[in-house]
Formats: structure tokens, C-alpha cells, sequence
């Protein structure tokens, strides 16, 4: 029997579908500030510097404009998984369910209106520009050059435009911002530096494997 080939290659169904649930985990795990020795940012950039090594993996294997279709697709699971959070929000808990966990739950998952709206437009911007500069690194010589380099760059000015948009619109004019936004930079330009070039030299290898190419 014939078999029949995937519509799409195989990486970039298998890197969609991560792409998709890092979006939505990334808002979940920001509720969260780890302490990384004198470092300290919101456990969601972890998710994002996962959403900057699949956009710029999918950018090298498969080129700049489905890369940025992945970023704009990653609104639709955003959106939706922001809507459902909001329904949940308001539906009455259940009279069974454990007390702290009935408080804590709105802590966890709700987000104000401005924030979430920083969210959307950080997210956009800065993942657009990351798969922008990982490709325009890559210059006229095609894929397949320095990689690691050029992924980290585009991490580290994606992760400063991203902590500059959302702490601005989420907290200008509620509380200083400057401090905020100098250690999230600070710490988020040391994971990129630090993980980014091993997590995209791996992206992009695992990627050829699953299409059957060679490096």
C-alpha cells in the first residue's frame, strides 16, 4: 500500500505543535519570579526563549515567511486560551472545591485587560523581529551559517524589545518602571546568550532528522 506524504514536513508540524502550547504555557509560567543566583525574571521567559528557538528553527529550515505566518497563527491558541480563561473566571466555583484553591486561582491565571493587551502586542512585535533578524543575519550566502550566532542575536534584541513593550504598557504611570525593566533585560540577555545557541543548534539538527535531510 502507498503511503502518502505529510501535506507539510514533518518538522514544521512537529514545531507548530509545540509553538502553539508554549504560547499559551509562556502567560501561565510568568505568574511566577524564579531567583537564578543574583537573577531574578518571570518563569514565562523560559516559554518565550522556546517560542524564539522554534520561530528562528522554522525561519532556517523552512524560510522567513512561514516562520512569520507561525508567529500570527500563534494569536489564534493566544486569543483563545486568553477567552477561555476569562470564561472560566466568571463561571461560579464549585462548592466542593478546596477553599485556598478558589482563591489562589484568579491570582494564577487572571491578568488585567491592560496586561493582557501588553502580552498581544509584545509577543507580536518581538517574535516578528526575532524571525526578522535571525534571517536577515543570514545574508545572501543562504541557511546553514553560523546559526547559533545568529539565533542569539535575535534573541537578545527580541527579549529587550519584548521586556520594554510589556513593562511600558503594562506599568507606566502605576509604579517606576526603569528598575523593572533593567533586570528583566539583564537576566533575559543572559539565557539568550547562555541557551539560546545550544537550543537552536539543536532545533535546527532535529528538524533535518525529522525531514530526512542532512545538515
Amino acid at each position: 500500500m502507498d503511503t502518502q506524504k505529510l501535506a507539510i514536513p514533518r518538522s514544521l508540524f512537529v514545531y507548530a505543535i509545540l509553538y502553539g502550547g508554549m504560547v499559551c504555557m509562556a502567560g501561565v509560567l510568568g505568574v511566577k519570579q524564579v531567583a537564578l543566583g543574583p537573577l531574578a525574571v518571570e518563569a514565562g521567559i523560559f516559554a518565550f526563549l522556546l517560542l524564539v528557538v522554534l520561530s528562528s528553527a522554522v525561519a532556517e529550515l523552512h524560510g522567513q515567511a512561514i516562520a512569520t505566518g507561525l508567529v500570527r497563527l500563534g494569536f489564534v491558541p493566544l486569543l483563545m486560551s486568553a477567552a477561555l480563561i476569562q470564561l472560566v473566571l466568571i463561571l461560579p466555583a464549585d462548592a466542593g472545591m478546596y477553599p485556598p484553591a478558589v482563591a489562589a486561582f484568579p491570582i494564577v491565571v487572571g491578568q488585567g485587560m491592560r496586561m493582557m493587551l501588553a502580552g498581544f502586542i509584545s509577543y507580536g512585535t518581538s517574535q516578528t523581529l526575532n524571525v526578522f533578524i535571525f534571517n536577515k543575519l543570514r545574508g545572501r550566502d543562504g541557511p546553514g551559517g553560523l546559526v547559533w550566532f545568529r539565533g542569539m542575536v535575535a534573541s537578545v534584541v527580541s527579549q529587550i524589545v519584548d521586556t520594554v513593550l510589556f513593562i511600558s504598557i503594562s506599568f507606566l504611570g502605576t509604579r517606576p518602571i526603569l528598575e523593572l525593566m533593567g533586570g528583566q533585560m539583564l537576566t533575559k540577555v543572559v539565557l539568550s546568550i547562555v541557551l539560546v545557541p545550544f537550543l537552536i543548534t539543536g532545533a535546527v539538527a532535529l528538524g533535518r532528522a525529522l525531514d530526512g535531510r542532512r545538515a
